[in-house]
């Protein structure tokens, strides 16, 4: 009976490299922001290329702040131009960061809170090229305070 436990063990933790082995593409870029200040006139822009056209992916913004940032949202546009495409495509989303009842809504470590929201309601098929974003606050405090740094995160949608 011992004999049959220690193989159940050897065996499970000699297939689990294999299974955690699958390959998860992944881009993410942000963009620091000048003394914690992001001013309606800094419009980061963030590209990256896709080369598989045959998979899904998920979009995210990427927002990180001080636990000092005054506000449960965050207004932003996103500007998305394709490849090929010469039409930009603006988008006004209302990012929610926190909640009365939960408070902040991303990971924290210390006082820096991260947040990566889905903007893609599922994942989405990309064509291969050149994808850019320009991303806007358009919040009415100008500048905007304690926001360290914004992005964009795109990642293969599991099969």
């Amino acid at each position: 009976m011992k004999f049959s436990y220690k193989l159940i063990i050897l065996l499970a933790f000699g297939v689990m490299p294999f299974a955690a082995c699958e390959k998860v593409d992944v881009f993410e870029r942000n963009i620091p922001l000048q003394d914690q200040h992001w001013h309606s006139s800094v419009k980061p822009e963030i590209s990256f290329t896709i080369s598989d056209a045959a998979s899904r992916y998920n979009i995210f913004v990427v927002i990180r702040h001080s636990d000092a940032y005054r506000y449960n949202n965050l207004w932003v546009n996103i500007y998305t131009q394709a490849p090929g495409d010469s039409i930009v495509k603006p988008q006004a989303l209302d990012l929610q960061l926190a909640s009365n009842e939960k408070g902040w809504l991303g990971s924290g470590m210390d006082d820096i809170y991260e947040h990566r929201i889905k903007i893609s309601q599922s994942p989405v098929s990309l064509k291969a090229g050149t994808y850019r974003f320009q991303l806007e606050q358009i919040m009415r405090d100008d500048p905007l305070e304690n926001i360290l740094n914004i992005g964009i995160r795109v990642e293969r949608a599991p099969n």
